[in-house]
């Protein structure tokens, strides 16, 4: 049988492969987009247990998410989104009224923080001016410097002054969620993309936003649909084995046959690019190994009442990190379902759920009132071991370009060298190069896929290891005491 010849096919169904394979096809080629596992989405799906939709992680997104926004426009569910009027965080910690930081209407970036930082109550009067100093010096940090990229977030903090308590409860709130690991581990060249892209150069670059709807909802479904109507293939469980060349072409061996293309996107974690990138189109795969990765652990509780009115909160001096609202989303008809989001993880990817799963109820129950006389109906822990590349001192290095060697074959990914962090603008924003470069190679224009979709948009209505997930049998199965949990 003759295998079917489209001009480009993606390897990867996450939001690279998703934005890679609609610019593409909006564009005008034929396209086939590839992914082994049952369905796309990448780090960003959801799944069912029970009568909940449970996300895999708490994603949110920033204002200035600029090509994140336009993938969702272009998918349909840009509405399906609420981003905040101005940034605003509930900051919560033991026997301390609940603290909101956020900037202020009407005053030019940087001053719009200078209220906040100014009267962030959980730092003293010395603290918070040093941070302020702290925030200033950030704003000038180039985050495309390669010198940059080799010194440490904590030795920038440390060269400034900040206190230890400064850093736990200020600077730690942003750069751990956002770059999944400690600042003492952290590249400074992408914690300063962070805050200066994020905080400190345009006023309303960082508020903050959620989906209200399931990751799968948002992102997966409604590609294979828009895809589907492009007349691109989307092919699930199907796993690429090997990509060679074959004259002009590329030929990928996949668990259910062969694909030619004359171009390929590799849209893939970086373990399994290494393993498929042909020899010679790009120079030592083998160092992308050092990227390495770091874990994200969620701890979902979902309560017989509602016990808090925050959407979401930040918490320091607790073992909770980040607190969502996950009521509406999941479906739940009755209580409240709170889920914890736990980044720089590793060392809790070995502990017991039910450890877990108390630690966090009773971080809770200090944290909010409401939880106090709550009981839980139900509790489980997910886990993502590989959630992000270790986003260390010199990874500018190793991070790869786009384009390879090989005419026709390019790279993407949110840990391709993108100058972003480990997020889902970085997986657009590569997605987006990644079909510009195709573009390229094919003959056709690199603007069109741009021009295409936002008309498109217009007319619409509004190989990682999958994360696990572990229970507790039954609330009496909380005790802190108790270390047996239900197998995943």
């Amino acid at each position: 049988m003759t295998a079917q010849r489209y001009d480009v096919a993606v390897v990867g169904g996450g939001l690279a492969g998703i934005a890679a394979a609609v610019r593409l096809a909006d564009a005008g080629a034929t396209v086939a987009l590839l992914e082994g596992r049952p369905r796309l989405g990448g780090a960003t799906y959801s799944f069912r247990r029970g009568e909940l939709t449970v996300d895999t992680g708490q994603h949110v997104f920033l204002r200035c998410y600029t090509d994140y926004l336009a993938l969702l426009r272009r998918l349909g569910t840009a509405e399906a989104v609420e981003v905040q009027d101005r940034f605003d965080v509930p900051v919560l910690a033991p026997g301390r009224p609940v603290h909101r930081l956020r900037r202020t209407r009407g005053l030019p970036a940087p001053l719009h923080l200078l209220p906040a930082l100014l009267g962030y109550a959980p730092l003293s009067v010395r603290e918070r001016l040093g941070a302020l100093r702290a925030a200033a010096a950030l704003r000038f940090v180039d985050p495309d410097a390669p010198a940059t990229d080799e010194r440490s977030l904590g030795e920038f903090f440390a060269a400034r002054h900040q206190s230890p308590d400064t850093v736990r409860r200020l600077w730690e709130l942003i750069a751990v969620s956002a770059l999944n690991v400690a600042p003492d581990g952290a590249s400074l060249a992408l914690a300063a993309r962070v805050f200066r892209t994020g905080l400190l150069t345009s006023a309303r670059a960082g508020d903050i936003g959620r989906p209200r709807i399931a990751l799968s909802a948002l992102h997966a479904d409604p590609a294979v649909r828009v895809l589907g109507e492009l007349g691109a293939t989307v092919r699930t469980r199907c796993k690429v084995e090997r990509i060679s060349r074959s004259g002009a072409d590329l030929t990928l061996s996949t668990s259910d046959g062969a694909v030619v293309a004359r171009s390929v996107v590799l849209a893939v974690p970086h373990p399994a690019a290494a393993r498929l990138v042909p020899p010679g189109a790009v120079e030592a795969p083998q160092r992308w190994a050092e990227l390495s990765a770091t874990a994200i652990v969620n701890v979902h509780l979902v309560y017989d009442r509602t016990v808090t009115g925050h959407g979401f909160a930040a918490a320091i001096d607790s073992p909770v990190q980040w607190l969502f609202d996950r009521t509406r989303e999941s479906g739940l008809r009755s209580g409240q379902y709170l889920a914890v989001s736990l980044s720089a993880a590793d060392a809790l990817l070995g502990r017991p759920a039910a450890e877990l799963i108390a630690e966090q109820r009773d971080a809770l129950a200090t944290l909010l009132p409401g939880a106090r006389g709550a009981e839980l109906t139900e509790a489980f822990v997910t886990r993502e071991p590989r959630a992000t590349f270790r986003q260390a001192p010199g990874t500018r290095a190793i991070r790869p370009a786009t384009r390879t060697e090989l005419p026709g074959l390019v790279l993407a990914g949110a840990w391709v060298g993108t100058g972003w962090p480990d997020t889902m603008e970085g997986a657009v924003r590569s997605g987006n190069a990644a079909a510009d470069a195709i573009a390229e190679h094919l003959g056709g224009s690199a603007g069109s896929a741009r021009t295409a979709g936002t008309r498109a948009a217009a007319g619409r209505p509004p190989d990682t290891p999958p994360s696990t997930v572990d229970e507790a049998a039954s609330p009496t199965n909380l005790d802190p005491r108790l270390t047996s949990e239900a197998a995943s």
